[in-house]
């Protein structure tokens, strides 16, 4: 039962970072780059294998693994600017 339960709660953690990454992508990007589509193959068709990013009619995608690492680098950044903001941690 505990398995199941980590699973989901990773599950969970995984769709928070990928859709963070998906809205973070264009922003970040002013519109060049675009997001993997959700539920599509693009991946494995037009990029190489363990791709983090490839090019497609003319605009970089970022793949479902670099969504991944997009988001977390996000939540990374933003836990010390939160407890720095708090005054936990002296700059």
């Amino acid at each position: 039962m505990a398995e199941f339960v980590v699973a989901m709660l990773w599950s969970a953690v995984e769709a928070l970072l990928l859709f963070t990454g998906a809205k973070l992508v264009p922003v970040v990007s002013l519109g060049r780059w675009r997001s993997q589509r959700w539920g599509s193959d693009e991946a494995r068709v037009f990029g190489a294998a363990g791709a983090l990013s490839f090019r497609h009619e003319g605009k970089r995608v970022v793949t479902n693994n670099g969504l991944l690492f997009v988001g977390l680098l996000f939540y990374a950044l933003l836990i010390p600017v939160v407890f720095a903001g708090w005054g936990l941690v002296s700059a």
